[in-house]
């Protein structure tokens, strides 16, 4: 597919056909990378990470685990 590079402020720009888009699940103001590659351009989205408990219990260590912290009696949590 063809597509025509337009001028934006002083940079230059491409309209990405909306079944590309569609496909690759981008949206206005969604993150890509950009890079040179072999004499074109490589465009890739940026996912965010997803984190689920499993993942986030397993990277605690001895060495990130904090100490309990004591903040007094408040209110009537302990009557």
């Amino acid at each position: 597919m063809q597509t025509c590079v337009q001028k934006w402020g002083n940079s230059l720009a491409l309209r990405i056909p909306k079944s590309f888009a569609e496909d690759l699940h981008l949206v206005s103001g969604g993150l890509v990378d950009v890079r040179e590659d072999d004499g074109g351009l490589k465009i890739v989205p940026i996912r965010k990470k997803t984190l689920n408990l499993q993942t986030m219990l397993g990277r605690i260590s001895e060495d990130n685990l904090h100490t309990e912290t004591e903040l007094g009696q408040e209110g009537r949590e302990l009557l």
